[in-house]
């Protein structure tokens, strides 16, 4: 059989992906079965080549090196040229194709991972699997986010059921060994030298089964619970930060480890303070006095206040940095690198004037005469 690249063989795109690769494989295995084609040798040739294809792009640390040039379409997997096992070569010109191998990966990708392959001798328990990740969210005052702060929290999770102890049976029964599969969670499907195995009808694949139930989880093991937490929220989190509490969400079935709980924080507005990134900004009025001619003004901190020198000739909309003095960065450990404060300078315009106001404003615009208008004007037409 002539080689051909494997991507063209299961009819996929080089750039396809995990799922698409598996379902064309999926497809092409069952069209060319031996055992739906029996006493035709080209179907079996065919089933070969596509299970070949599938063992190179259906492994991604394989795909990789096949992309790469590493492997050779044909030599089983192996690195290397057509000397360590191509098309041609070893059994079957597919690299020492063996029919426990077909056995084997066809377990795998039809739901018989990590539980054996079909006709293997003695029950196997069933897999234990991680609990799921929860997610909760609390909220929170502008202080507390900056500071740090240990807050309650309540959260609904499943708990091992406390009549049966987890196990689902009633008390004084227990689960039995799965009748179909024998304690495997597999079934086999098919005859002569290939079979597909996928999880047992009768038991799901857990390998046991319950026939007097738990009255208080109907056979669930499980029960649903409210968790009450104190929750240490970090210094220096922000609107939408997570919280990651391990081991605190849904336990794990089978002995299997629980997940995580996520919390999420809401950070309340603080009417003085915003934030920005690692940075807290403040806006600071100024008199056209103080604009004009400068000043020393006070400004508030976050745990304080402190004197901030104003140039004179200030204009509207300039910041000054206060370094360090902003919220602590997360992830800086027990001393954290704190960001900094911005003070946006805005002048402060009265939307009315008295007496003397006016008669003040009147003398200031005869002593600063001038169109500063002009220049503008001047640059619109083009001149300098």
């Amino acid at each position: 059989m002539a080689q051909r690249d494997p991507y063209s063989v299961l009819g996929v795109d080089r750039k396809a992906s995990a799922d698409d690769i598996k379902k064309a494989y999926r497809k092409l295995a069952r069209q060319y079965h031996p055992d739906r084609n029996p006493d035709d040798p080209k179907a079996e040739e065919r089933f070969k080549e596509i299970q070949s294809a599938y063992d190179i792009v259906g492994d991604p640390d394989k795909r990789k090196q096949y992309d790469r040039g590493g492997i050779f379409f044909g030599s089983g997997g192996r690195a290397g040229g057509p000397g360590s096992g191509g098309a041609g070569g070893g059994q079957g010109g597919f690299g020492g194709f063996e029919s426990g191998a077909f056995s084997d990966i066809l377990s795998n990708l039809f739901g018989g991972a990590n539980r054996g392959g079909a006709g293997t001798a003695g029950a196997r328990g069933p897999r234990s699997e991680r609990g799921a990740d929860l997610e909760a969210e609390v909220s929170i005052s502008f202080e507390q986010a900056i500071d740090g702060a240990q807050v309650p929290l309540s959260v609904m999770t499943s708990t091992a059921c406390p009549t049966c102890h987890g196990t689902g049976a009633k008390p004084g029964t227990s689960p039995k060994v799965c009748p179909r599969c024998q304690g495997r969670g597999l079934e086999s499907q098919g005859q002569g030298l290939f079979s597909i195995s996928q999880p047992c009808s009768r038991c799901g694949g857990a390998g046991t089964v319950i026939e007097d139930p738990c009255e208080t989880c109907n056979g669930d093991g499980a029960v649903r619970t409210t968790k009450r937490y104190r929750v240490n929220i970090p210094p220096g989190v922000r609107e939408g930060s997570r919280v990651r509490l391990a081991g605190k969400g849904e336990p794990g079935r089978n002995g299997g480890p629980s997940g995580d709980l996520y919390v999420i924080t809401h950070v309340q507005d603080n009417p003085v303070f915003k934030r920005k990134g690692d940075n807290v900004e403040v806006e600071v009025p100024l008199t056209i006095p103080e604009a004009i001619r400068g000043a020393e003004v006070e400004v508030p901190t976050l745990h304080g206040s402190k004197r901030l020198r104003v140039p004179a000739g200030t204009h509207h909309g300039t910041v000054q940095r206060l370094r360090g003095e902003g919220p602590p960065k997360l992830g800086g450990g027990a001393r954290p690198a704190h960001g900094d404060i911005h003070y946006r300078f805005v002048i402060d315009v009265p939307a009315s004037l008295n007496t003397e106001q006016s008669e003040a404003v009147e003398k200031l615009s005869q002593v600063m005469n001038g169109n500063p208008r002009a220049k503008l004007f001047a640059q619109a037409r083009g001149g300098s």
